[in-house]
């Protein structure tokens, strides 16, 4: 069964942060490695390339927000896996306004499923309802 194009790309973006990270390799030379490896098609590699870029700029404020929803858990003590996954959700729901809030979050859950634990999967759900329902209110002035 071959992988939606975006979901995919997602799988690609996910792996290039955790190969990046942890194999020390240059964001560019990963991103194409694994690309290529997955047989990501040359007209989805503009969305990977741009939510790959965007996580990365946006990482320490993500991080932030990550820190201020996860009561009780320290950032460091959150597995790097679910930490990236939330990353790229909560940029995605922020500056990928074409995607649906929904889809995000499926994304985000299935990709928790696939490559972390079904634990993993619940509190990234949490996580990410609460950021939702955050962004959603009028701020107080």
């Amino acid at each position: 069964m071959s992988e939606a194009p975006r979901h995919l790309a997602r799988i690609v973006v996910l792996q290039t942060l955790y190969a990046v990270e942890h194999a020390e390799q240059e964001l560019d030379d990963a991103f194409d490695a694994i690309a290529n490896k997955e047989g990501l098609k040359e007209q989805h590699r503009k969305f990977a390339t741009d939510l790959l870029n965007a996580v990365v700029e946006k990482s320490i404020e993500m991080d932030e927000h990550i820190s201020a929803l996860a009561e009780n858990w320290k950032i460091e003590r959150i597995a790097f896996i679910d930490k990236n996954i939330m990353r790229m959700a909560m940029t995605e729901l922020t500056m990928f306004i074409d995607v649906p809030v929904k889809v995000v979050l499926n994304e985000a859950i299935e990709l928790a499923k696939e490559f972390s634990t079904k634990k993993s999967s619940q509190f990234i759900n949490g996580i990410l309802d609460s950021f939702i329902k955050k962004q959603n209110q009028p701020t107080q002035e």
